[in-house]
């Protein structure tokens, strides 16, 4: 049985965070700074409420007659709790034989073409303990893009607006974006294990140092642009966030409407046709954060009875990190442009070439782990780099479209009645060559 370091990193990370904000908080309003005080209490509760919900709903507390749990999870002490239980489950596994053990077969990776299955008996406590880790790794995620994401680029936000960098801020920056990097982290390998199912999957210390440096970099670009734009067009940033935000959010609605498939009812049982449309609604919200600061590496697919897509789509990818890129490189240009007085002493030309540099390095970074770390390589239908070299000639293909039409429409112009004028044309041309004094004497 493994041991549930996931759990044991996720909790530190959550009660870290909330520590260090109600900290910050309360240091804000001891300044006076009453908004900023109000912002960074709310994106530190918010999530929290979320997570407890996360945590109740995966482990069906509702149902079960346990109002003591129910109880800590209204006083926002759920994980902690959850922890607990994880652990003693861990400790307390094999003094006492299960009476109930299941078998799971699960697929090698292929070696030299050929995959062998594996059975495996799985005990109860075994089952238990992999029922929190995945309820740790959804609760990651969401404390990571509905609150520590929005968290950093607020105090990024503060600093830059009163050029400075306190201690007690620069650490909840720190632990703001390890907290994001580690969702973004645990969001890649959920994607692995619900794509490749049937596999017995192990990541490699090497991919998750590939993620991890990918993931930063990303981010981390990512918040310092928005941020950037946000300290001189204020007024602008609200239309880029909510036109990001809410394309990204209806984007699985849309594609719904026009499967034209059945509402989706196999969440939950006990769920009525209300109660399914908000977690999907949250499920999409969820999914737009994501994509608000980092690429999903899972696609909701509400047609689908799982709602995640397990196809590798290579061209969605591509075409979201070329519109990325552009959209950072127009959004520091509007920053160099209107740039004050706030940053008369940084080297502006230098800090808008570093950031495009650490974005393309994470795309690098990216490239890397699909291409030479991902567990699963084996399995890809299509290598990461064809799918580039696919991307690059239709893009070929559209820059050489507008050429065609301007050849097709010099054809169309040396039609044959364009000729017979043209003709014409020439033997009045030729006329008046051939006979100068009538060119002469009508002209006068």
């Amino acid at each position: 049985m493994k041991f549930p370091g996931s759990v044991l990193v996720s909790l530190v990370l959550f009660l870290s965070e909330m520590t260090a904000a109600l900290c910050l908080s309360v240091a804000y309003r001891a300044a006076g700074d009453r908004m900023w005080h109000w912002l960074t209490l709310l994106f530190a509760l918010l999530p929290c409420a979320l997570v407890q919900l996360s945590l109740v709903f995966i482990h069906r507390d509702v149902t079960r007659d346990r109002p003591l749990v129910l109880l800590l999870h209204l006083l926002q002490l759920g994980p902690l709790v959850r922890c607990v239980e994880a652990f003693y489950i861990y400790f307390h596994a094999g003094r006492v034989e299960d009476p109930y053990v299941s078998i799971t077969k699960k697929w090698q990776m292929p070696k030299d073409g050929y995959s062998e299955e594996i059975e495996k008996e799985v005990g109860q406590a075994e089952r238990k303990l992999c029922v929190h880790r995945s309820a740790f790794s959804r609760a990651s995620v969401i404390q990571a893009f509905l609150g520590s994401a929005p968290q950093l680029t607020l105090q990024l936000y503060i600093c830059i607006m009163q050029q400075e960098i306190t201690a007690a801020r620069s650490t909840f920056m720190m632990l703001s974006l390890l907290s994001i990097v580690y969702g973004a982290l645990r969001c890649n390998i959920l994607a692995i294990k619900i794509k490749y199912d049937d596999y017995d999957v192990r990541v490699k210390p090497v991919a998750y140092l590939c993620i991890f440096l990918w993931r930063s970099l990303e981010i981390a670009t990512r918040v310092t642009v928005l941020v950037l734009f946000s300290s001189v067009l204020q007024i602008w940033t609200f239309p880029v966030v909510l036109v990001n935000f809410f394309g990204f959010c209806f984007y699985p609605w849309i594609l719904f409407w026009r499967s034209e498939s059945p509402f989706p009812e196999n969440i939950e049982k006990e769920f009525s046709r209300v109660g399914t449309t908000i977690v999907l609604c949250l499920l999409t919200f969820l999914y737009a954060g994501i994509n608000m600061f980092c690429w999903s590496a899972v696609q909701v697919e509400l047609d689908d009875p799982d709602l995640i897509s397990k196809s590798q789509n290579w061209t969605r990818m591509t075409v979201y990190y070329t519109l990325r890129l552009v959209e950072n490189a127009f959004l520091l240009m509007m920053w160099y442009i209107y740039r004050t007085d706030i940053y008369l002493y940084v080297c502006t030309p230098l800090l808008f070439l570093r950031l495009l540099l650490c974005y393309c390095m994470a795309i690098f970074f990216m490239l890397v782990f699909y291409q030479f770390c991902h567990p699963c390589k084996k399995l890809f239908s299509s290598s990461i780099t064809e799918a580039l070299l696919t991307c690059s000639k239709f893009l070929c293909f559209i820059c050489k479209s507008p050429k065609s039409a301007v050849l097709t429409h010099k054809a169309a112009v040396k039609s044959p009645e364009n000729t017979d004028e043209t003709r014409s044309s020439s033997k009045t041309i030729g006329s008046q060559k051939g006979n100068p004094h009538q060119s002469v004497s009508s002209n006068a």
